[in-house]
């Protein structure tokens, strides 16, 4: 083997081991926890999702422009000609450094607008985080609703088998038509089809709660966890209290601590500038020497800096407005999201405690009653349908208390009630 071959091969074998690594580590995704719980979702969401990068990115990048507003102009060099006689015997030369200094605080003022700018990024950044924590919540919820129905339709179908085994045997002895055993059957050939159904409404459920973890929308979810939502709901004072943390109201603040850095940075235009210029020079007559120039600034145009005063306090006002409207919506829709919690809470309780216990207790007595034959095959259906739509009632009841907590979890900025 020559010389020039083993070099190949060894460059091949090093460019591999850098490679394959590299791309063995991309195609791994990360596992998720079995079974999969509600804070689990949230806690991966808020982990992966692009949106929230983005938006923390931004809040980065905001922490330069504080520094930006606030530095100086630069400097600059302006090497000058000042004077080359036709004859061509000599020349007056300069080299002069210019450094434009302000002589009022707008250089405070504007670092100001800029940090408040950061603390609106931040709070925006915040805003994104629970917007992903409802969405993945809402995926979650809806995922579990239909696994649910799938069970509970596999459930019904067996028991549907079981009516058609009793109308065959009543059929056989001479004790019921056969009307029944065809209707029996068309019950069984129904619930089949929509077991059929819910497996794509299942897989399309999966592909939703993936994509709201940022995950291939075509992999493997884990069983979900139970969530036990009995906790009371929180009192109004302590919701309140909550409100004033969400991150639209600190981004509104935010918006107005800009605005009056603005007003200000406005009202010190009407101070001027001071321009500082310096530098060695040289002329025929006298030789090598040095020069200063100081200069000033005349804001003599009144009209406009007034005009830009007036624009500035319009925009405070403006700010102070939408804070007081945000602050006022934002009390709406918890109030809101308190009711509705509390309805559905109140429609979960009743369902469990009440109506499904009566649901199965009709079942016994109209099988008991069919096969002894006092009984058509209707009223069994009848009430087997009752009991099967009450548990249908139950799980989209459970799934809407489960939502309800979800949207005031975001009301009130925080999903500590709902992740537990």
């Amino acid at each position: 083997m020559t010389r020039s071959t083993v070099l190949r091969l060894v460059l091949v074998v090093a460019i591999a081991a850098t490679v394959l690594p590299a791309e063995a580590a991309a195609q791994i995704s990360p596992g998720l926890p079995s079974p999969l719980s509600l804070a689990d979702v949230i806690r991966v969401a808020s982990e992966r999702r692009d949106e929230i990068q983005a938006a923390r990115a931004r809040a980065r990048a905001g922490e330069a422009r504080p520094t930006l507003a606030s530095a100086l102009d630069d400097p600059m060099i302006s090497p000058s000609l000042d004077h080359l006689p036709f004859m061509l015997g000599g020349a007056d030369v300069s080299i002069t450094i210019e450094q434009q200094i302000s002589l009022s605080g707008i250089r405070r003022h504007r670092r100001t607008s800029a940090l408040a700018d950061l603390e609106r990024l931040r709070a925006d950044a915040n805003r994104t985080v629970l917007d992903v924590g409802v969405q993945a919540a809402n995926a979650f919820l809806m995922l579990q609703e239909r696994r649910r129905t799938q069970a509970l339709v596999s459930e019904q179908t067996a028991f549907a088998r079981d009516v058609v085994s009793a109308a065959n045997a009543r059929y056989a002895s001479g004790t019921a038509p056969q009307s029944d055993v065809l209707r029996a059957e068309v019950e069984v050939a129904r619930l089949n089809a929509l077991a059929r159904a819910l497996v794509g409404e299942v897989r399309g459920a999966e592909a939703m709660l993936n994509t709201n973890l940022a995950l291939d929308a075509d992999g493997p979810v884990p069983a979900l966890a139970s969530i036990a939502l009995t906790q009371p709901p929180p009192s109004w004072s302590a919701i309140k209290t909550a409100l004033a943390s969400r991150p639209e109201l600190a981004a509104g603040r935010a918006e107005i601590a800009r605005a009056e850095a603005d007003v200000q940075v406005m009202r010190d235009m009407f101070r001027p500038m001071a321009t500082v210029r310096t530098g060695p020079s040289y002329t025929m007559a006298e030789g090598r020497g040095w020069m200063a120039m100081v200069g000033l600034s005349l804001p003599i145009w009144r009209a406009k800096l007034r005009a830009g005063v007036a624009e500035a306090q319009a925009m405070r006002a403006m700010s102070e407005a939408d804070l007081r409207a945000m602050t006022r919506m934002i009390e709406g829709d918890a109030a809101v999201a308190v009711s509705q919690l509390q309805a559905t809470r109140d429609r979960q309780a009743a369902l469990t405690t009440d109506v499904l216990p009566r649901a199965r207790m009709a079942i016994e007595p109209a099988v008991a009653g069919y096969t002894s034959g006092q009984l058509p095959l209707v009223s069994v259906i009848e009430a087997v349908q009752a009991l099967w739509l009450v548990q249908a009632d139950l799980i989209a009841a459970d799934t809407e208390l489960g939502l309800a907590w979800a949207r005031l979890g975001r009301a009130i900025g925080s999903y500590e009630a709902i992740v537990q």
